[in-house]
């Protein structure tokens, strides 16, 4: 399976269109969630691995990839989203796995829909975020080139905001803006302690050992502090998934195995 395989859907929440990728089939449901600035293409290895055995669905979260830009991203707005989808994919339960702002949104929507989850993947992200993005403001703009915005963007971000690469009439610019994003950051902070405790699925939590986001003695609380929660630290950084990917899959799959 490609990317080009993958089926793009889009649904509606709020006056919103938010757009999906689904492989599609009679496999269990698994919910991907990007981090900011992502968007679903980023999953589209993890769907091969899983598919047929699951149905990998990868939202555009608002303001991303080929979703609607919002006007507001709090933390009501993005967990209302993912509530919206798994309504509209009228699924019972489904397994949420998400990346960083997509991993606060699963573990949230689970403390308040713990019914409608089966359990949750957790890739690099604390249970009290504390970043700061105001950098994304120098990505604004239209560039000549897709190599300009690329080399605007560096050699650090770039490889991960690929996906998100748009051209348009006028030039190269990214698919998100970068004024939403940081406000989106600024709604992500904050002490998510209760929520993350809430619930009693099953939770897989993974570290990429090189992250600059996460701590090991962070991430081991989180696991010791809640039942049923297994940490696994891999090579990589934020991303861990596209910066290790076969570890990633198989860490995934195993967790997976026997639900």
């Amino acid at each position: 399976m490609t990317y080009a395989q993958m089926k793009r859907s889009q649904f509606r929440h709020n006056d919103l269109a938010l757009s999906y990728l689904d492989t599609g089939g009679e496999g269990q449901t698994l919910i991907a969630l990007h981090a900011l600035w992502m968007e679903a293409a980023t999953y589209t290895q993890l769907a091969l691995v899983l598919s047929p055995e699951w149905r990998v669905i990868a939202m555009d979260q608002r303001g991303h990839g080929y979703s609607d830009h919002a006007r507001s991203y709090t933390r009501k707005d993005y967990i209302g989203d993912v509530a919206a989808l798994v309504e509209h994919l009228e699924v019972d339960k489904a397994v949420l796995l998400g990346n960083s702002l997509g991993g606060v949104n699963a573990y949230q929507f689970a403390a308040r829909h713990p019914n409608r989850v089966k359990a949750l993947v957790i890739e690099d992200i604390g249970a009290a975020p504390a970043a700061d993005a105001s950098f994304v403001l120098a990505w604004e703009g239209t560039f000549p080139s897709r190599e300009a915005l690329k080399e605007h963007i560096g050699q650090r971000f770039a490889p991960y905001l690929l996906d998100s690469f748009r051209s348009t009439p006028n030039g190269w610019r990214l698919a998100f803006e970068p004024r939403e994003m940081l406000e989106s950051q600024l709604h992500l902070n904050g002490d998510h302690w209760a929520d993350w405790l809430a619930a009693e699925c099953p939770a897989l939590l993974i570290r990429g050992r090189q992250s600059r986001i996460t701590t090991q003695d962070h991430l081991e609380q989180m696991a010791a502090r809640r039942p049923n929660t297994r940490l696994v630290t891999l090579d990589g950084g934020h991303v861990v998934h596209q910066d290790n990917p076969n570890s990633f899959t198989d860490t995934v799959r195993e967790f997976l195995h026997g639900f």
